[in-house]
């Protein structure tokens, strides 16, 4: 490895343990509470080395945003190739549980801690609305598929409200997964708790006579993935914070 790559190898590992020390404790005391300073000495570096990778504490916050928020978009992403959305939505809940479970720190940062009210940048206005970067865009439109093809109750026409109503089912089972910490009751597996929800939901929001998630791929091939359409609605709120500037869910 020549000298630049390795000036290049080092300089991403400084930005990427700053990126995580923040996260912890943004996620710990809250981003207000939390200075640069703060940062820089949880990981033994002097303040002006951080502000070698991040000028501010804001431009910070927006790299964890678009890094995290982007990880979890790719990772529900891979189920994208799924023909029926209804499986797909059901996928993508356990999925999400996973992702929570697997990144607690990323989650905690991400949806249960509240986010400063700043707008959105360039970047964010072309992520919001494609489901292929967007986690919330690529749920709203599978639920929007699934209402398309008579999945659903006739009286979820509403793709955002459906949308919302799943995640916030989700939401409460990844919360409670990586933070429910005590011996008072024992707790199921994470995996098994997502299922059930996940499968509760389904048979709340499935139109009678309908086929079960997953009847489509059993006798058809995939599909390609989900299409990047637009899409309208509160694509950047937090299940905590109506003031959130992150791509979604």
């Amino acid at each position: 490895m020549g000298t630049q790559e390795r000036r290049e190898r080092e300089r991403h590992e400084r930005r990427t343990k700053i990126l995580d020390a923040a996260r912890e404790l943004f996620a710990k005391e809250g981003i207000e509470a939390v200075s640069m300073r703060r940062i820089a000495e949880r990981i033994e570096y002097s303040p002006t080395a951080l502000y070698l990778h991040f000028p501010d504490k804001e431009s910070l916050f927006r790299e964890l945003c678009r890094s995290d928020f982007a990880g979890l978009a790719l990772h529900l992403n891979e189920l994208a190739p799924v023909r029926d959305p209804l499986e797909r939505i059901r996928r993508m809940g356990e999925a999400y549980v996973r992702f929570a479970v697997e990144h607690p720190n990323h989650y905690r940062f991400m949806f249960m801690t509240e986010h400063p009210d700043v707008p959105l940048d360039d970047q964010q206005q072309c992520t919001k609305g494609d489901p292929e970067k967007d986690a919330y865009a690529f749920l709203r439109a599978s639920c929007a598929e699934a209402i398309a093809a008579g999945q659903v109750r006739d009286d979820l026409h509403d793709a955002d409200l459906l949308a919302q109503t799943l995640w916030a089912g989700v939401h409460g089972v990844a919360a409670l997964c990586i933070d429910r910490k005590e011996s008072w009751i024992q707790m199921h597996d994470p995996d098994v708790l997502a299922t059930h929800m996940t499968q509760a939901l389904m048979r709340g929001i499935r139109r009678e006579g309908a086929a079960a998630p997953g009847a489509a791929d059993a006798h058809a091939g995939k599909a390609p993935p989900v299409a990047a359409a637009k899409t309208g609605g509160p694509v950047r709120k937090s299940p905590r914070s109506s003031r959130s500037p992150r791509p979604r869910p």
